[in-house]
């Protein structure tokens, strides 16, 4: 297969960049144009050409395309430029970018000139023509010719880097195949949107908003505004709820939607004050606005390009891009499935939506050999009201819903050391109280239920004083986690690396406190944060091997979470239903025992099949 390394150089001015656009507004806006490309077969010279569309079209058809695996560092730019410009579509998608944020974690950057100078291939250069405002035939020919040493250079890196990270054999081949997967999400879109249920969702929302201001009696100012907001309640007779600032540690007005202060005026003795906080918590986010109107506007320009990152988290998994986060679409509330329901399958197709069924839980109980567990996961039984069960003391079939939500938030949560106060807030947030010796109690009990967990965490604690230390060990069942201290990282079953960069550890008090490295700053790691990483970072490696087995017969179009949407001929629903849960249900050669399970539905909209 021969490997074609691109870069496309194209128009941009104060307006219109992708500083100011996202990728599918740039590449599809009228404005759009393609100044010249560097383009790279195999280990031939860079040659750099411009010209017409007609003229570029007829010289990139020169290459051998359908037997190429497309390189460049950003691969959703370059490649989408290629599809939905000139038709193009390389047998392969790779990106050095993508190949980088997986070696090398996502808390170092993945920037050309980074990653250049990590891997010593050279020096990513300046613009030296100043192409602002600047449409090709405002170039002169030396101009042009500048530009296009600057472009050669950025392909020659890429190609290098490429040689380096990816084909040497030491970085996963199946993880080149999720990166391909993953690109053509957005370069090659399936997906349709529905315009008339965006624009009916868009006025009903900015009515509701209307409504809720009017009811108020006050103005959006009144709302946006903290002082002013303060000043409304005061005039009303109601002191402000003050909190202490975590980032300035001084007193400040409470007003976000998790302050408790804040909340409780929602149930206040006066129906103004009421109306107040309904309208600020209605009103104040634009979240919904903005994201309805990106559909809108997408919608008139063509299919629905799906941004999904690759690698976007610090446990390999993806996450939104390109300013639409698919990932957090709302399913509840006011507004429900709204937006998940505008997103629909093509004419002559239906969405099937496959959710691995509670795979971190599972994850964990395997890893840790937690045998009762893993049992009650492989035989399909309801392990939250198992727990509800031991926490009240009352047999299974006598538990209520509220019951088994704390059996769940307590599987969910204790599972990875979590302590009696942040346990009791996380209940505090779905609307259940729970006084502090209570939540002690539901702890102790968990723990005790789950000892071998328990040990995970210890030997998880033990992994970081190894990985400071110098020690190989390893963690999980039959060692199926190997502690790596010359990377400072544990090696995941994909062969990619969980990294904790620059560890470091002091004596505070009769403990030992680590921290790692992040671009937020220095973070806190501990034994059971560790095996919470562990298992989201397994999870992942399990859902990506799913997700290719998938792909060998039909088409994804999403990944959310534990999820994967594929995209399916009407009359295949049925065949493909069954084929697609069988794959969710597949468990890697590595991880003989974890029991897997998976749910799935169909429907003409993302909304509908979930």
């Amino acid at each position: 297969m021969d490997v074609i390394t691109l870069d496309f150089e194209t128009y941009y001015d104060k307006d219109f960049s992708l500083k100011k656009l996202t990728t599918e507004e740039y590449i599809r806006d009228p404005r759009f144009e393609v100044i010249g490309v560097g383009i790279k077969i195999n280990h031939e010279a860079t040659e750099w050409a411009w010209g017409t569309h007609e003229q570029l079209s007829k010289y990139l058809r020169r290459f051998p395309w359908k037997n190429s695996m497309l390189v460049c560092h950003n691969t959703m730019f370059d490649g989408a430029i290629l599809a939905w410009h000139y038709d193009i579509h390389p047998r392969i998608y790779a990106d050095t970018m993508c190949i980088a944020r997986a070696i090398h974690g996502v808390e170092t950057s993945a920037s050309l000139k980074a990653v250049s100078e990590k891997y010593q291939v050279g020096v990513k250069g300046t613009e030296v023509v100043n192409a602002l405002g600047k449409r090709q035939e405002d170039f002169t020919d030396e101009e042009l010719d500048r530009y296009g040493d600057y472009c050669i250079n950025d392909v020659e890196l890429t190609f290098k880097l490429f040689m380096r990270m990816a084909n040497n054999g030491k970085f996963p081949r199946p993880e080149l195949h999720l990166i391909d997967l993953t690109l053509r999400m957005f370069i090659q879109p399936v997906l349709d949107l529905d315009l008339g249920l965006l624009e009916q969702h868009l006025t009903e929302t900015r009515y509701r908003k209307e409504a809720l201001l009017k009811a108020a009696g006050v103005t959006k100012e009144d709302l946006m505004s903290n002082p002013k907001f303060a000043e409304v309640l005061k005039s009303l007779g109601v002191t402000p709820p003050m909190k202490v600032s975590a980032a300035t540690g001084k007193k400040a007005l409470a007003f976000a939607k998790t302050d408790e202060g804040f909340l409780a005026l929602a149930e206040h003795e006066d129906a103004r004050v009421q109306a107040l906080v309904a309208a600020r918590l209605g009103t104040k986010s634009t979240l919904e606005e903005t994201r309805t109107q990106r559909f809108i506007d997408i919608s008139k320009r063509g299919l629905l390009p799906v941004p999904v990152r690759y690698y976007a988290a610090h446990t390999g998994r993806w996450g939104g891009d390109d300013k639409i986060n698919l990932q957090n679409l709302p399913s509840r509330g006011a507004n429900g499935k709204k937006l998940k329901n505008s997103i629909i399958a093509p004419a002559g197709h239906t969405l099937i939506d496959a959710d691995s069924a509670q795979i971190e839980a599972r994850v964990l109980a395997w890893l840790a050999e937690q045998k009762e567990l893993t049992k009650s996961f492989a035989k399909g039984e309801d392990v939250y009201v198992q727990m509800a069960s031991h926490i009240y003391g009352i047999p299974e079939e006598k538990i209520n819903k509220s019951q088994r939500f704390v059996g769940k938030t307590t599987i969910l949560g204790a599972g990875y050391g979590m302590g009696a106060p942040k346990f009791a807030a996380q209940l505090k947030n779905f609307g259940f109280d729970m006084d502090i010796g209570e939540a002690r109690r539901v702890i102790k009990i968990y723990r005790d239920t789950n000892w071998e967990i328990n040990r995970l965490w210890r030997d998880a604690q033990r992994s970081l004083v190894g990985l400071t230390k110098n020690e190989k060990t390893e963690l999980g069942v039959e060692g199926v986690l190997e502690v790596v201290p010359e990377e400072t990282a544990i090696r995941l079953p994909s062969g990619l690396l969980l990294r904790y960069d620059d560890l470091e550890f002091e004596q505070v008090d009769e403990n030992v406190e680590f921290t790692y490295k992040t671009r937020k700053g220095r973070t806190r790691i501990y034994g059971g944060k560790v095996i919470e990483n562990v298992c989201q970072a397994v999870a992942r490696c399990i859902i990506g091997e799913q997700m290719l087995k998938i792909a060998k017969r039909y088409r994804v179009v999403l990944t959310v979470h534990d999820s994967v949407v594929c995209c399916v001929k009407d009359e295949e629903v049925d065949e493909a239903q069954v084929f697609i849960e069988q794959c969710m249900r597949w468990t890697p050669d590595w991880a003989k025992g974890l029991p897997i399970n998976c749910e799935s539905g169909t429907g003409k909209s993302y909304g509908e099949c979930g």
